[in-house]
């Protein structure tokens, strides 16, 4: 019974060779390009609150900060962006959310 509902049953986890049994054995490969951040490209230290332009595209139209995984910035430039969007916000520059 134990065995079942664990590692070796059936049923349980995500299926991750499920495809590759109904495909017959072929597995294609997806290649995604890693992101690369657009601040450390362009040598930018300081992202300043002002420059609503570069802060826009990090803004999608619900309003929200975008996420690293999405964005592709770094940790240390994310910090940064993320400070800059909330100065921005509260001078009323960017607005907190669209109607």
């Amino acid at each position: 019974m134990s065995e079942e509902r664990g590692r070796g049953g059936r049923g349980g986890g995500r299926g991750g060779d499920r495809g590759e049994r109904e495909r017959g054995g072929q597995r294609r490969t997806f290649f995604r390009r890693r992101r690369v951040c657009k601040f450390c490209v362009d040598k930018i230290d300081y992202i300043s609150y002002k420059d609503v332009r570069l802060l826009a595209p990090f803004i999608p139209e619900r309003g929200k900060i975008q996420p690293r995984r999405i964005s592709g910035t770094c940790a240390a430039h994310q910090r940064k962006l993320q400070t800059a969007i909330k100065r921005a916000r509260q001078i009323a520059l960017i607005p907190y959310v669209t109607d």
